[in-house]
């Protein structure tokens, strides 16, 4: 059979079937090293609970509300996953997405996304990670951190600029702070 019709019958490329193969049999060759029988089991890991998400969520939201500003807030965990949601009653409808974007871009890259905006801004290499599905590159997403562990990320959206939006974010990881220094 040709290329061409076991690339129409198949979907796939013979090149890359090969090319897949060949690396594979090159990645067994190199006799990577077996994990440890001593390695531990199970990771021992921080995690913010609901009630301090809650409290720093309740911390950014008043610091906007006193600046004038009516804005979503969005918390997630170190995995991304989405702990806590607040939403002013006139923050805009694209500040739901858009809050929860910049938490789950912040705990992914573990930066702020004013210094991920500013690291990957044109012409740098790193730009492409700003193609990403779902990275958001506003100032206003901030990484929670307690004693050096990321346990979670907050996401402010809807006052006017990304540097007003941290402000709020830094606001709310301010309330906890005590309890994050353990």
């Amino acid at each position: 059979m040709n290329n061409r019709r076991f690339a129409s019958a198949t979907g796939t490329d013979p090149r890359s079937v090969l090319w897949s193969a060949a690396l594979l049999a090159a990645l067994a060759a190199t006799g990577a090293p077996a994990i440890a029988a001593d390695e531990p089991v199970l990771a021992p890991f921080k995690q913010l609970t609901l009630a301090g998400a809650r409290r720093a969520a309740d911390a950014a939201l008043a610091d906007c509300r006193q600046r004038g500003y009516q804005v979503s807030v969005a918390i997630v965990d170190r995995a991304g996953l989405l702990q806590v949601f607040m939403r002013d009653r006139f923050a805009g409808p694209h500040t739901i997405e858009v809050a929860r974007s910049k938490a789950w871009t912040a705990v992914s890259f573990k930066i702020s996304t004013t210094e991920l905006a500013t690291a990957t801004s044109a012409p740098s290499a790193e730009n492409g990670i700003r193609m990403v599905p779902g990275v958001m590159v506003n100032g206003g997403g901030l990484p929670i951190t307690a004693a050096g562990s990321l346990v979670g990320a907050i996401g402010v959206s809807g006052a006017p600029g990304g540097a007003a939006d941290q402000q709020c974010a830094q606001a709310g990881i301010d309330a906890i702070a005590d309890d994050l220094e353990f």
